[in-house]
């Protein structure tokens, strides 16, 4: 009997992923052709390539992790220590607009904005008298990580296949035809980066090498080098100076190695052509199944851990770009499984332990001058891009983004005390490779000074999750360094005496009654950040038991920090002055950050604030920048609303264009704000996970915002703070009806559902009281200031119900509905 239970249950899991594979690729009828867009990315954390599809000259661009412009530099400004004093009695007269042309007059930002991540350039297949193809198709496994390419010429079916292989380091091609002696081709690279070099070597290597460019008074100084090699199968390979040249095969196996002389953010010093050649050499004698295979394994290893079923319709057999263009109209609901996984795809490909973090465009970019040079934004969108990380199961792809917080509290230093006088650490809103912590842009964008407190909640999230305190011992100085900056930098201001940042913004937001300035004393998402800092810096210390006279301080000035304030239209204030317009409609709601990440407004502990805050969206609007309105669907899922969630994700999945007022997505999925940003892929992943799951609000409550859009469905594999994992999540007609979760770490499990519940085997009883569970702790928000002329109306939240089950580590807990 046990036999044919496991033989059921393992079929059942097979054909789950059967199903799985079969609904999870992206495919079209036509090539990429021109627009780099329209192409398919592929990719291991340190190289990337999109894959164009193209028939008679493929192109697949290329690029590195390390490949960055300029060399270690510092774009600090001590001048501004000098300039603070005047600049703080302006803005606390009123006078921003004067403050802001004074630091724009005194503190000249003429020094490196940052450096650029650049392109390698592009490895090219000409194929001779294939322009008349039949039968094409193109697609992307995102459940494989391989992007395939299939047609027709005269008979013959040629099949391509590109990799980016996890273990191997290479990008790997193979090229199939079905009659012998059909395949022949030259391959050759081009590129956009000035005085590279490209040639055959002596072994009919062909090789590309250079140093990258100079840029806003940094010298170049990163040297890379491109190998590709090729096996033929049944035909033979020749050369000519720069191209190889495969004639008469059946089958042929491209290898392509990248690498650079980049050790870390202040060394250069590795020789790229020995990185380069000793990981060819390795992937070289592997056949192209075997380096599949290994890939495969080392992919799905994280991408299996989640599956979403949303339930099917007949869409599901159309290409992605019509499925794209009618999303909004039909009902596609597994589309968004689709785009939900392509999120956690786009992570692993672009983010692995050991690499660089996913930068603007994750690491992907065919530019030598991409928007925004492919930096890190640190006022919202490089955090942005690792809010699924936790939460849907890939943890291991935070680390390169820990890691950069890490480099960041040592180069933050100087700026710390050079630029503000201060002991600590802290970032401005931009940094590159180089770990850079100096304004950039100019002072209206440059001036916002919470990289340092916004990045080191990522590293308390981390612990959230996986309660290592080895690890969190480790952070401490870090995340205490942070808050330490505070400590040195808030000021007092002269009209109610709170202790605020002087000069602070609204990041790239300004109220017409400040004259076009963005500067000014206080700015509601300065003090939020501040508070967070100070409290997880707070409860790490308990954690590790170093509560001391620091710890204190930290408790003392957080409670003189300005409370968040409801203004006359209702509206969450984003700033202390009640000067917010009604029809701002600006992409960035900055103030929100307290909604989400942060749990500082909440539906249950602050419903005033929850109502404001409510407002605030609805008077900000929801079209917008695709990552906005990432952002938005999070903001929406924590407001308990999954249909106007629901919304938002139907217009983010709209191709560019049909939104008058900006947003969209491209045909490959790519995130639109535009131009291309990965941010909003990885912010819409979030939102989704948690219209099924949230953990930041003292219990883990399930399917908090389902939207009507999804009566039935399931979840696996989600993670939850405290140890928790969702191993089974499941609904049918809009009701829980199963939940299945393991409990690593042991402790008190709160769980909040949308209806009644039991525990199998055993009895559930009501929650009473904080929650005992020191990860689910919540800390006091200090009581709004509301305006006499605010009218807020009472949230309308659901019945719910609460419980309370005492774990025990590596237990798994069965919930059925009652």
């Amino acid at each position: 009997m046990k036999e044919i239970l496991c033989a059921a249950l393992l079929g059942m899991t097979t054909m789950a992923n059967a199903q799985q594979e079969k609904e999870l690729k992206l495919w079209y009828r036509q090539p990429a052709g021109s627009r780099w867009e329209n192409a398919l990315p592929v990719g291991n954390g340190r190289l990337g390539a999109m894959v164009y599809g193209n028939v008679e000259l493929e192109n697949i661009q290329l690029n590195e992790h390390t490949l960055w412009s300029g060399s270690p530099n510092r774009n600090d400004y001590p001048e501004m220590l000098t300039a603070l004093p005047e600049a703080r009695r302006l803005i606390f007269e009123g006078k921003q607009a004067e403050a802001q042309k004074f630091l724009e007059q005194s503190v000249k930002f003429s020094r490196s904005s940052g450096q650029i991540f650049e392109p390698l350039g592009s490895l090219r297949l000409a194929f001779d008298g294939q322009e008349n193809f039949t039968d094409y198709r193109r697609e992307l496994d995102i459940c494989r990580g391989v992007a395939t390419t299939t047609y027709v010429v005269d008979g013959v079916r040629y099949t391509r296949e590109v990799l980016a292989s996890l273990p191997d380091r290479v990008v790997v091609v193979r090229l199939t035809a079905s009659r012998p002696g059909a395949l022949s081709f030259r391959t050759y690279y081009t590129t956009p980066e000035k005085g590279a070099l490209r040639t055959v070597d002596g072994t009919g290597e062909l090789v590309i090498g250079g140093t990258t460019q100079d840029h806003e008074t940094v010298k170049g100084m990163v040297k890379y080098e491109g190998i590709t090699r090729v096996r033929a199968e049944g035909g033979r390979v020749s050369t000519t100076d720069t191209s190889l040249v495969v004639s008469g095969a059946q089958a042929a196996t491209i290898y392509i190695s990248i690498a650079t002389n980049f050790i870390d953010y202040h060394t250069l010093g590795g020789d790229p052509h020995v990185r380069a050649e000793g990981y060819l050499v390795k992937a070289w004698p592997k056949g192209f199944e075997a380096i599949r295979k290994a890939h495969e394994a080392a992919f799905r290893r994280y991408f299996d851990r989640v599956e979403l079923d949303l339930g099917s319709s007949a869409n599901d057999s159309l290409p992605t770009d019509e499925r794209l263009k009618n999303f909004r109209s039909v009902n596609d609901p597994s589309f968004v499984t689709l785009y939900y996984q392509y999120g956690r795809y786009l992570l692993i490909s672009s983010s692995q332990p050991g690499g660089q973090p996913a930068n603007l465009q994750g690491i992907w970019n065919d530019r030598l001058f991409p928007p925004w040079d492919s930096k890190y934004t640190l006022n919202i969108n490089a955090e942005m891009n690792y809010w699924p990380a936790e939460k849907t199961n890939l943890a291991e792809m935070h680390e390169p983004f820990l890691q950069l917080v890490r480099e960041l509290s040592v180069t933050g230093q100087q700026t710390a005390r050079v630029m503000y006088g201060a002991r600590g650490w802290m970032a401005h809103h931009n940094t590159d490779i180089w770990r850079s912590t100096g304004p950039v842009d100019g002072v209206f964008w440059g001036i916002w000074s919470d990289g340092g407190a916004w990045t080191s909640q990522h590293l308390w999230e981390h612990y959230l999750y996986n309660g290592d305190k080895t690890y969190l011992a480790s952070v401490f100085p870090v995340m205490k360094g942070a808050a330490m900056f505070y400590v040195d930098d808030l000021v007092e201001d002269p009209r109610n005496h709170w202790r605020v940042i002087n000069p602070g913004t609204s990041p790239e937001n300004a109220p017409k009654a400040h004259g076009g300035s963005s500067l000014d004393a206080g700015t509601t998402m300065d003090n939020q950040m501040v508070f967070d800092i100070f409290s997880t810096v707070a409860r790490a210390a308990d954690v590790l038991h170093r509560h001391d006279a620091f710890i204190d301080t930290l408790l003392m000035l957080r409670d003189k920090l300005p409370p968040m304030h409801i203004g006359r239209h209702g509206q969450l204030q984003e700033w202390l002055e009640d000067v917010d317009d009604p029809n701002d409609h600006h992409r960035h709601i900055s103030h929100l950050y307290g909604l989400f990440p942060s749990n500082q407004i909440s539906p249950y502990r602050t419903p005033e604030l929850y109502a404001a805050a409510r407002n605030t969206l609805m008077q900000r609007g929801d079209v917008s920048t695709g990552w906005s309105m990432g952002w938005k669907v999070n903001w929406w899922a924590r407001m308990l609303d999954g249909n106007h969630a629901y919304r938002l994700i139907q217009t983010q999945l709209s191709p560019l264009g049909v939104n008058p007022e900006g947003g969209g997505t491209y045909t490959n999925l790519f995130d639109a704000h535009p131009p291309f940003q990965i941010d909003g892929n990885f912010g819409c992943t979030s939102g989704i996970t948690e219209l099924f799951m949230q953990s930041a609000d003292g219990a883990l409550f399930l399917l908090p915002a389902l939207p009507d859009a999804w009566p039935s469905g399931s979840i696996r594999g989600l993670r939850a703070r405290g140890g928790f994992e969702v191993a089974d999540l499941e609904w049918k007609d809009g009701r829980l009806v199963k939940a299945v979760i393991v409990s690593k770490l042991g402790g008190n499990l709160r769980l909040r559902a949308p209806n009644a519940l039991v525990l199998s085997g055993g009895v559930l009883k009501a929650a009473s009281g904080v929650n005992p569970n020191p990860f689910y702790q919540t800390e006091a928000t200090p009581a709004a200031v509301v305006s006499p002329e605010a009218k807020l109306a009472a949230p309308e939240l659901k019945p719910t119900m609460l419980y309370d089950i005492e774990t025990r580590a590596g237990s798994t807990y069965t919930f059925l509905a009652k």
